[in-house]
């Protein structure tokens, strides 16, 4: 059986297709990933020995300026993205393709080509947050803003359908109709299917009840990591009590202002040593004390098992690696998902949401005394014990069963 994975998003997009990926190749499948070709994402891929087709620009150019990404912005990334699938997934796909699997964001493109090549189509997700729901309203997406005033999550999810269409659905239909296909009307749910997967966990993320769509659970997409942490990360974590770990993944322009500085000093004000993950956001130590060390891209499966607490940003792969660590956790949400993940952490007991986006020492220090109580780190390691690790092999045994249907 023949794979073909896609998604254009950040570090949290790519690598739970990698863990599926390496789950098809344990079960006899060949796997092949089409995503964005930041050199991170190579080297993640290549580490796996999973082929990568690239997808799109790198995702590093569009969000790591200065700025986040504008409106405007994202009203020209939306159709080129389009015309990236349509084009290297057909490629991809002439080469020998039994069905296509399409996560991050807005796969819009990647079902049409499986219609193309009479193919299976599957959409994943790993949250809830962007399924259409009476629970729960949409979030915040580039386009006309639904009237102020408006609480009918029915409606409101009706104008994010509408906003779908004005950022995707004229490139969409004019690649649709040079290939002979019929046009479509309303592009998000044509995307979702009416059967989504979630690649997300049962614990972190309840889903019965959420949305009218007929969900398919797989659990989280987790490829266990077992890479020695360097050794200087080592012999730092050797020396002293566990330090806490403050890291905002791919977020770049997104990261709060001074978050290292304040982080450091958050800490220290706890008697606490730090660990600064990098980043995009290129988190960098304010003095040369040894209580602080910075660390580029490593085995967090590892790190945050050693670590007093984590301080990041809500995504969720970073949320689901810092919960199987049984390691409290300090969120500071940014956008899209993350509210949502740090709304989660605080009800499970295994954390603090902290929702302001502006932490403040004060504030900082308030959260991670909270967290290094005994209580949460007892209610986080209880509650690590709850979550699954097979998600990416059930997802793999699902798309055998898709093609052989």
């Amino acid at each position: 059986m023949r794979v073909l994975l896609t998604t254009w998003g950040s570090r949290g997009d790519v690598e739970p297709l990698v863990g599926l990926a390496v789950a098809l190749r344990e079960l006899g499948a060949e796997a092949r990933v089409c995503a964005p070709p930041d050199e991170e994402f190579v080297t993640l891929l290549k580490r796996a020995g999973v082929p990568l087709v690239p997808l799109g620009p790198t995702v590093h150019s569009v969000v790591a300026g200065p700025t986040p990404p504008t409106g405007e912005d994202a009203l020209k990334l939306a159709p080129a993205l389009v015309a990236a699938r349509f084009e290297t997934l057909s490629a991809a796909a002439e080469e020998g393709c039994d069905v296509i699997l399409a996560t991050g964001l807005l796969p819009a493109g990647a079902r049409d080509v499986a219609e193309k090549f009479g193919i299976p189509y599957v959409y994943a997700c790993f949250h809830i947050f962007g399924l259409p729901s009476r629970q729960f309203a949409p979030g915040i997406r580039p386009g006309t803003p639904s009237p102020e005033g408006e609480t009918d999550n029915r409606v409101l999810w009706q104008q994010d359908a509408q906003r779908v269409n004005a950022l995707y659905g004229g490139a969409l239909n004019s690649h649709r109709a040079a290939l002979g296909l019929p046009p479509v009307d309303n592009v998000r749910d044509h995307v979702f299917t009416g059967t989504p997967w979630l690649a997300a966990d049962a614990t972190l993320c309840p889903s019965e009840g959420m949305t009218e769509l007929d969900l398919v659970p797989t659990g989280a997409w987790i490829r266990p990591d077992d890479r020695p942490l360097p050794d200087d990360l080592a012999e730092f974590l050797e020396s002293g009590e566990p330090p806490v770990y403050v890291g905002f993944g791919s977020m770049a322009a997104y990261a709060p202002k001074d978050i290292a500085r304040v982080a450091i000093e958050s800490a220290r004000a706890l008697g606490r040593r730090i660990l600064l993950g990098r980043g995009w956001a290129g988190l960098a130590s304010i003095d040369d004390a040894d209580d602080c060390f910075v660390v580029g891209e490593v085995n967090q499966q590892a790190l945050f098992r050693r670590a007093a607490a984590v301080v990041h940003h809500g995504g969720a792969g970073t949320t689901t690696t810092a919960a199987l660590s049984g390691t409290p956790q300090v969120v500071v949400p940014r956008i899209a998902d993350q509210p949502y993940w740090a709304e989660r952490v605080a009800e499970l007991g295994i954390g603090v949401a902290h929702q302001d986006p502006a932490p403040t020492v004060e504030s900082l220090s308030a959260a991670l005394a909270a967290v290094l109580s005994p209580g949460t780190g007892a209610r986080a390691k209880a509650v690590a014990d709850t979550i699954r690790t097979d998600g990416a092999t059930v997802a793999a045994k699902l798309l055998f069963d898709t093609v052989n249907a």
